[in-house]
């Protein structure tokens, strides 16, 4: 023990031929560097950081998200000052280029999770839609229950759960009916060519109007937009307030009734589409062999 103490520090006290006294003066740099760029950056930097995203009216998701990579990149940087400081460019070299290794590798694996990520911040920060919003997207619909980084969860109007990448969201059309204070519906009633059209557009005005939720201001208008086969098609437009999933459903369906009802009281018909088949069928009767 004592050979090998004597051999380790030697007479002029030494280790591993680096004098004690700069030995200690590296690992005070080490503390130092490291110390004063967490200070720094946790101090000043991050609070400052969120305080202007707050100002432009970031989301507290979005905060969160930010102020967790700024602690990361703080910390990463406070090792690499801290080496630095004390002398040891080398182990930097090394380290960077082991950083960027595993980061191309984990790039690769995992390109398909880090683009739901972006998408997510985007979503967030967009806000093409928010919790809550009745959305159509890709032939599915449902209203928002939540918005998380890397997926958000939509609940159907059958009472079904879909969980659906963010990426699938932010790289499709998104329709949102709810997006605006007011929603317009068409419909397209079918009359005979018999019939008065004048009196069924008067119909039609005068019993959507009346339904409860049907906004008076756009008022209510018709047009003639079809001749089918057997109807000419009159499409009424109308808007409702504040629109939501049940509410357009209801109002459309009282609508729809409302001057179907009064169509039958004014002797309106509203004609099905038939078709009419001609020609003609040989039938050929062959003797049984015998």
């Amino acid at each position: 023990m004592q050979t090998l103490t004597a051999l380790q520090f030697g007479l002029s006290g030494e280790l591993f031929g680096v004098s004690l006294s700069a030995l200690a003066g590296r690992a005070l740099a080490f503390v130092a560097g490291f110390l004063v760029t967490m200070l720094i950056g946790r101090l000043l930097l991050i609070p400052l950081l969120l305080r202007v995203l707050r100002a432009r009216g970031f989301t507290e998701a979005l905060r969160g998200l930010t102020k967790s990579a700024a602690n990361a990149l703080v910390l990463f940087a406070a090792v690499a000052v801290a080496f630095m400081a004390a002398g040891f460019p080398s182990f930097l070299t090394a380290a960077a280029t082991l950083s960027g290794a595993l980061a191309l590798a984990l790039g690769f694996a995992a390109q398909d999770l880090v683009g739901n990520f972006v998408a997510g911040v985007f979503i967030i920060k967009d806000k093409p839609f928010e919790v809550g919003d009745w959305i159509e997207w890709d032939g599915n619909a449902g209203r928002v229950e939540e918005i998380d980084l890397r997926v958000s969860t939509v609940r159907t109007f059958d009472n079904e759960r879909i969980t659906v990448p963010n990426g699938d969201l932010a790289n499709n059309a998104i329709t949102n009916p709810v997006a605006y204070e007011k929603l317009r519906q068409k419909f397209v009633f079918g009359i005979g060519y018999d019939d008065d059209i004048e009196l069924a557009r008067e119909v039609i005005v005068d019993e959507i109007s009346a339904v409860d939720g049907v906004l008076t201001d756009p008022e209510v208008t018709t047009r003639v937009t079809e001749l089918g086969d057997s109807a000419v098609g009159i499409q009424a437009r109308f808007w409702i307030d504040d629109p939501d999933r049940g509410d357009y459903v209801a109002v459309r369906s009282e609508a729809v009734q409302a001057v179907k009802e009064r169509f039958d009281d004014e002797g309106i018909d509203m004609p099905y589409v038939y078709r009419q088949l001609t020609g003609e069928i040989d039938v050929t009767q062959h003797a049984a062999e015998a």
